[in-house]
């Protein structure tokens, strides 16, 4: 089982392998490098950051045969499928929602015009201008340990982060906020795990999916990749997209499961355009789909980058 050597993702991996291993499968753990963790090391900038960076490594080790299994964070996982490799499961998705990491407990509300908050990511930054704190944005990079630090070390006043991350490393608790999605809309796919083998594997890929699958999740980040999808998906778009998936009665009084999107982009000059969409599960890569030709209709352009 392949996986990035930084410790979220060796966690990520080890609970994928220990759901393998209850089943009674020995499971190999391999550190892979990725073109994304030498540059965050190097911290040096990489044109291509966001688009598979941080998967292409591990997918070529599937292709050449290092390894049988890849785990990868689905939102780093590019929107177009690899020749010879299919997707096999998508695990029970953790908590989607982003986290504040603040300098004396404090929640954002909290934190005084010009506070200095750190974030690698367009969408979160957008998303930050958009609530009018006045707070400075500025760009981060590096694992959670390193973004966690320096807010310690007084270089920032705040990062946001996966509250997912943060929880799987052990951390859940230096976050002084969860962000709520109607401030903070998280990244499409954001704390759910996807789970990869070669398309010849038949009975892998049908244990794998058997052992690890979880239809609602699936559908759920089905939909919120489906935005992207439409979007063009630019790596450096400020994008936000999640699904809920609820129960609901049909007419005839009977429990179906109903899914719930909501969706932001952003307009050329900056300011954000929102949307959301509901329907039946079966229909999440369409809901998906047509959310964001919403977008796109009320001027979201999928070059801008918040």
């Amino acid at each position: 089982m392949g996986t990035r050597a930084s410790l979220l993702a060796k966690t990520q991996t080890q609970t994928v392998a220990d759901a393998l291993i209850a089943r009674g499968v020995a499971v190999e753990i391999v550190e892979i490098s990725t073109l994304g963790d030498q540059s965050q090391a190097a911290n040096t900038p990489i044109a291509q950051t966001g688009v598979g960076v941080f998967t292409s490594a591990l997918r070529e080790a599937l292709l050449e045969d290092r390894i049988d299994v890849a785990v990868h964070s689905y939102k780093d996982l590019p929107t177009a499928g690899v020749p010879g490799i299919v997707l096999a499961a998508v695990p029970q998705r953790a908590d989607p929602r982003d986290a504040l990491v603040a300098r004396d407990r404090m929640v954002l509300g909290e934190l005084p015009p010009g506070s200095v908050i750190g974030t690698g990511s367009p969408r979160r930054a957008a998303q930050l201008h958009a609530l009018g704190l006045g707070l400075q944005v500025v760009g981060i990079r590096g694992n959670v340990e390193t973004r966690i630090r320096k807010v310690t070390d007084g270089e920032v006043d705040g990062v946001v982060l996966a509250r997912a991350g943060l929880a799987r490393i052990g951390r859940a608790g230096d976050a002084t906020e969860v962000l709520d999605p109607l401030q903070m809309l998280p990244a499409p796919a954001q704390g759910a795990l996807a789970v990869e083998c070669r398309v010849a594997d038949t009975e892998l890929e049908t244990f794998l999916r058997s052992t690890l699958h979880d239809e609602s999740t699936s559908a759920a980040v089905t939909a919120e990749r489906a935005v992207l999808v439409d979007l063009g998906s630019p790596c450096a778009a400020a994008i936000g997209a999640l699904a809920d998936v609820v129960e609901d009665l049909d007419d005839d009084g009977h429990v179906v499961e109903a899914l719930s999107l909501r969706a932001f982009a952003t307009t050329a000059e900056g300011a954000l355009v929102r949307a959301s969409a509901t329907g039946e599960t079966k229909d999440a890569e369409q809901i998906g789909r047509a959310l964001a030709q919403e977008l796109l209709a009320d001027g979201a352009d999928p070059n801008a980058t918040g």
